[in-house]
């Protein structure tokens, strides 16, 4: 499958099963206990690891740790299938937490916009992140655009 092509549901299914195994190679290694769902959304494939008891998952559920793990899954995945992934992986619903965080960053760009200010940059991350990001700022009324290169872009928030 080329780059630039959409991949198919089934495609997407495959990446999900495929990073569900080496999720779950992962919690066995570390004995840890999780729940893994597959999901397909907007062109990508979606892991979640939960738990309904109390464990030590939270562990794997800070951001870095999410970063990274979603990371290795990709290469994983990568290496199966020979085509880019582009898969999201949530761990104790770190994804939302994050969302959350970056509302509250959002807010606090819109405040100092609507103080006078012409623009608001925000830290860099990854284009994910940048994606959910520029979804808050519309819902808000705001314009926003990335800006830079590689490991710098980030969004920068202006009046709408």
């Amino acid at each position: 499958m080329a780059e630039d092509q959409a991949p198919t549901t089934s495609q997407l299914e495959e990446e999900g099963e495929i990073a569900a195994d080496y999720i779950e190679e992962l919690l066995d290694i570390t004995d840890l206990d999780g729940d893994i769902e597959i999901d397909t959304r907007g062109g990508r494939a979606y892991v979640s690891v939960n738990s309904s008891e109390d464990t030590n998952l939270r562990l794997l559920a800070r951001p870095d740790t999410v970063a990274a793990l979603q990371e290795l899954t990709r290469i994983a995945v990568q290496t199966k299938t020979g085509s880019f992934s582009r898969l999201i992986l949530d761990v104790g619903g770190s994804r939302e937490a994050r969302v959350a965080e970056l509302t509250i960053l959002v807010d606090k760009a819109v405040e100092r916009i609507e103080a006078g200010a012409d623009s608001a940059a925000l830290p860099a991350m990854s284009s994910y992140e940048r994606k959910l990001v520029h979804d808050v700022v519309a819902e808000r009324g705001f314009s926003s655009q990335s800006e830079g290169e590689g490991r710098d872009r980030h969004t920068v928030i202006t009046r709408a």
